[in-house]
């Protein structure tokens, strides 16, 4: 704990902190198997899911669902490690990677300003706001028939679908955030006599940081669902198209691997996401403890 919240605990009679804190900050023997226990908390699931998994395929349960023809835990650990030991694999990975953070960053760039342009100014809202819901709802995916018309590779075009997944939650999260900012903060700037690029660059972007990251967090993972799927119907590397291969070929556990890859990626780069975030709105009370 800080040492603010040391002093409103001592402040206000029958205060504790939260039993993770206490373990985290307890000394002693104690102390240290506690915040242990504490940080393997994320694990807990993680092994009871992949324990429920083995018992249910080992024992070919039917109920609801049919688990008699689904791959086991040791099977699909076992194609990944024969996968991730093929170049040809770990291309396919690399090839969605760079899929992706070439769509993510330009979603990225393209939705703060439009989103700050939207946000700040009437004019640019009336022109570009009608647009915007228009397409908006449209799923990214369906527009694989035209980016095959449009773009000359299939490498382009899936680029493009993963951009036009990505870009919408941004802008979304940024506009609303310019509509939350409190007028006082922009107000004071001016009247200590702040131009307007600099009441953009130190008020309003870094007070809209935290919905904006917010954006982009949801924005990886949409771009993940769509880059994955434009990789299943027309692309020809990444591992979208590898895990559809795999069903082609009635390789299961590959299929099951493959998915756990996907889930993997977008588990880092998300994280990463939500790191660079912390590391920007540190100014932020939730941030800073």
């Amino acid at each position: 704990m800080t040492t603010t919240e040391e002093r409103v605990l001592q402040a206000v009679p029958g205060a504790e902190a939260p039993p993770v804190e206490r373990a985290l900050s307890s000394p002693g023997r104690g102390g240290r198997l506690a915040a242990a226990a504490a940080r393997s908390l994320p694990i807990v699931p993680i092994v009871g899911a992949v324990l429920a998994w083995h018992l249910l395929t080992t024992y070919d349960v039917i109920a609801w669902l049919r688990f008699d023809k689904v791959p086991g835990p040791l099977d699909v650990f076992h194609s990944l490690r024969v996968q991730f030991e093929t170049a040809e694999f770990r291309q396919h990975v690399v090839s969605s990677l760079g899929r992706i953070l070439s769509g993510f960053a330009l979603a990225s760039l393209v939705g703060v300003v439009v989103g700050i342009g939207i946000g700040r100014s009437k004019v640019v809202a009336a022109l570009l706001r009608p647009l915007i819901e228009i397409a908006r709802p449209i799923p990214a995916i369906a527009l694989v028939p035209l980016a095959i018309l449009l773009f000359p590779t299939s490498e382009q075009g899936i680029i493009f679908i993963t951009f036009f997944a990505a870009v919408f939650p941004v802008t979304v999260a940024t506009m609303h955030a310019m509509k939350t900012l409190p007028l006082v903060w922009m107000d004071a700037a001016s009247t200590l006599g702040a131009n307007r690029r600099q009441v953009l660059f130190h008020i309003v972007l870094p007070g809209a940081m935290p919905a904006i990251f917010s954006g982009l967090s949801v924005s990886m993972g949409v771009a993940w669902i769509c880059v994955v799927s434009a990789e299943m119907i027309s692309g020809q590397f990444g591992v979208g198209y590898w895990t559809w291969m795999s069903y082609s070929l009635l390789d299961y556990a590959g299929v099951v691997a493959g998915m756990l890859t996907i889930g993997a990626l977008g588990f880092t780069t998300s994280w990463l996401i939500e790191r660079l975030g912390r590391r920007v709105n540190r100014w932020l009370p939730g941030e800073a403890r």
